[in-house]
């Protein structure tokens, strides 16, 4: 069991690991919530214009229980259960917003620095879920409510300019 922020010989030891740090951007010593949500840019661009709406849902919901697994075990090695270098949350949380925020850079860079912000800041009921649910699931839920948080915002900015 290791609490210190884990490189990237940890990240590679186990796939879980490697799931877990976002394929090793949560190694980063700086911001590693930041660099997981930034790994997403790229999946999306390359994976999610071949799925319909439905499909990408799927996958994402993949991800997830995916994430539930690999954070589970990794938090246990780590010693510490929501350790912040795990940024699997952040990748498959934002994963979702890309898929539901139009396909234009505006759009994509506003949902990026409001889901950051609603990530960090933790506003109600989020941190009140993060505080209660426990293990995998937890980690990856709280990600997934600011995920919400963002989409709503983004919606209601549109309904507003529209």
């Amino acid at each position: 069991m290791i609490a210190r922020h884990p490189g990237l010989g940890f990240a590679y030891a186990h796939p879980a690991h490697f799931i877990a740090l976002g394929f090793g951007a949560g190694a980063s010593p700086l911001a590693p919530g930041t660099v997981g949500t930034l790994v997403a840019f790229p999946l999306w661009w390359l994976l999610g214009p071949g799925y319909s709406p439905l499909e990408a849902f799927a996958v994402i919901v993949l991800l997830f229980g995916v994430g539930v697994w690999a954070c589970e075990l990794t938090g246990r090695h780590l010693g510490v259960p929501d350790h912040g270098a795990m940024c699997w949350d952040e990748v498959v949380a934002f994963l979702g917003v890309l898929a539901v925020v139009p396909n234009e850079a505006g759009w994509q860079l506003a949902a990026f620095f409001l889901f950051r912000a609603f990530d960090v800041v933790k506003p109600p009921p989020i941190r009140g879920f993060e505080r209660r649910v426990k293990g995998g699931l937890g980690v990856m839920l709280d990600d997934v409510l600011a995920a919400g948080y963002t989409l709503l915002t983004l919606a209601i900015v549109k309904r507003i300019a529209a």
